[in-house]
């Protein structure tokens, strides 16, 4: 396996504009997020940029980006997109999504997602999930995203069943919170954006499940933290208080 680590990101945000470029502590969100994809050590690090202020934030800081298309769709699309421009002879086969909102990410949750995928043979993505333990991410408004697994023995890797902002499944037991976090084999991303949107897909609003309505196996791996996504002012101050230097 060849993985590449690719983060998406355009400056358009509802929520809190210029989010990648939002400082913290001297350094932009989008360069956080890209050193914590490098301490992964899982292979190089690319963000497929939808704007020239962020290739230009990245490339500063000694990284790499790609320009994409501003008007693409989703981040899948953008990863897609750019994919193609820095390898044409397709020599990566594993492609890793990262979020350009995590500054705080683990090594160890990319990682894991990485293994979700390949320690499978038939599986096309892999993703990662973690219990939850408060009883406010259960609440459907509350912008968490669930996952229903049928998990393996052991309870660290299974396969993803469906996926809901809803507490699924019912009943008693434990219910997962859905890290947006993804590995793809090349040859499923490739079909992947070939689909159109499912009706699943546009009812729950989770691209996910158009690769599961198309026939695709996803597997998850159990971690054990989830990583602070940063979509307004109250969680930048969060990350900028995870990310302070010691002493301050």
């Amino acid at each position: 396996m060849n993985p590449i680590l690719m983060i998406p990101a355009r400056l358009a945000s509802s929520r809190l504009p210029n989010k990648p470029l939002a400082d913290i502590h001297g350094v932009p969100m989008i360069v956080q997020v890209l050193r914590r994809a490098q301490e992964a050590d899982a292979g190089p690090v690319v963000v497929a940029a939808g704007d020239r202020a962020i290739a230009d934030a990245v490339e500063a800081a000694g990284g790499r980006a790609v320009m994409t298309d501003p008007a693409l769709p989703s981040g899948t699309d953008r990863i897609h997109q750019a994919l193609g421009i820095i390898d044409p002879d397709r020599t990566h086969d594993v492609i890793v999504n990262i979020q350009g909102d995590l500054p705080v990410l683990e090594a160890k949750t990319v990682r894991a997602t990485i293994e979700a995928l390949t320690r499978m043979p038939d599986a096309d993505w892999g993703t990662a999930a973690c219990a939850i333990t408060e009883a406010d991410d259960l609440d459907p408004a509350s912008g968490v995203n669930k996952v229903a697994t049928a998990w393996e023995p052991d309870g660290l890797f299974g396969r993803a069943l469906y996926f809901s902002k809803h507490p699924v499944p019912w009943g008693e037991g434990e219910v997962f919170h859905h890290i947006g976090l993804y590995s793809y084999r090349r040859a499923a991303l490739d079909r992947f954006v070939t689909l159109p949107p499912s009706p699943l897909e546009i009812r729950e609003r989770l691209e996910q499940l158009r690769a599961l309505e198309a026939g695709m196996r996803i597997e998850v791996a159990r971690v054990e933290t989830i990583p602070l996504g940063v979509d307004t002012q109250r969680q930048l101050d969060q990350a900028r208080a995870l990310l302070a230097p010691s002493g301050e």
